[in-house]
């Protein structure tokens, strides 16, 4: 039976609600690892530090304890173990910033998936090599992700973010909401009248509907939803597209070329004749 072990923090990180759960990154994977290379090198874990939240932050409540707080100290604490280094963090200047307040406190920074070798300069080649494939990887999920929601979005099919008022996300694609569609009617209705935005939403308070938080329509909500115009007519754009394509979701109200600044213009001069 091993005997004088070494003390030693288990810190986990996951970045999801997903990650949080028995996968092979969740908490519980990540623990078991822990453990097991804690068991088969001489260490004991003393403490656990966990925290959900990305590897490019660098402002993390668990970790900056481990870092910054007068608990985790050598004595007692010889070592941090971490599931592997991109755990720790994500970012090659990130990681080897947290390596170097750990080792002003002459704690190792130890990896269950990485074996460093001795802390020599080649380990830290190493440390920079893996951690640097871990950041690129990290940029190339960014880019496909990016990539994959442009080219759905320019052939019309929904790319992200909330659900306009009228729609609902269903199997990743906007669904027309049949009450809050008549709303969005009724209010293009007093609009293309030339009615005001303050008219609008007075016509549809009147009318017993509210907003999706259960308030009164205002003028915000009303020209929010006017300047969506081309969505409700079934066109759709998503971030920084230039023009409006032909959308795969159900249009609202008919196409339509309107100008309510001359709108207005011509109401006012009927109502001063």
């Amino acid at each position: 039976m091993a005997t004088n072990l070494i003390n030693a923090v288990g810190y986990i990180r996951v970045s999801t609600k997903a990650q949080a759960g028995e996968d092979r990154c969740g908490k519980e994977a990540q623990k078991q690892a822990i453990e097991q290379y804690a068991a088969e090198n001489g260490y004991t874990i003393v403490k656990w530090y966990e925290d959900e939240i990305s590897g490019v932050k660098d402002n993390r409540p668990a970790f900056d304890q481990i870092l910054y707080g007068d608990n985790v100290t050598n004595p007692p604490y010889e070592a941090v173990i971490a599931y592997k280094s991109d755990r720790i963090a994500r970012d090659t200047k990130l990681y080897f910033y947290f390596l170097y307040v750990l080792e002003k406190k002459n704690i190792k920074l130890i990896s269950t998936k990485e074996d460093f070798g001795d802390d020599n300069g080649l380990s830290y080649v190493y440390r920079s090599l893996m951690l640097f494939v871990a950041e690129q990887e990290r940029k190339n999920i960014q880019m496909r992700t990016a990539g994959g929601r442009k080219v759905k979005a320019l052939n019309g099919g929904f790319a992200g973010g909330n659900a306009p008022y009228g729609y609902k996300i269903s199997n990743k694609q906007l669904v027309v909401v049949p009450e809050e569609a008549e709303v969005v009617r009724m209010l293009f209705s007093v609009l293309d009248r030339g009615g005001t935005l303050q008219e609008a939403a007075e016509t549809v308070n009147e009318a017993g509907y509210r907003a999706r938080n259960g308030r009164w329509f205002d003028y915000n909500r009303v020209r929010s939803i006017r300047e969506n115009r081309k969505l409700y007519e079934g066109f759709y754009k998503y971030g920084d597209m230039e023009d409006w394509v032909p959308g795969q979701q159900e249009a609202i109200i008919e196409k339509a070329d309107v100008d309510y600044t001359e709108l207005r213009k011509a109401r006012k001069h009927h109502n001063a004749d």
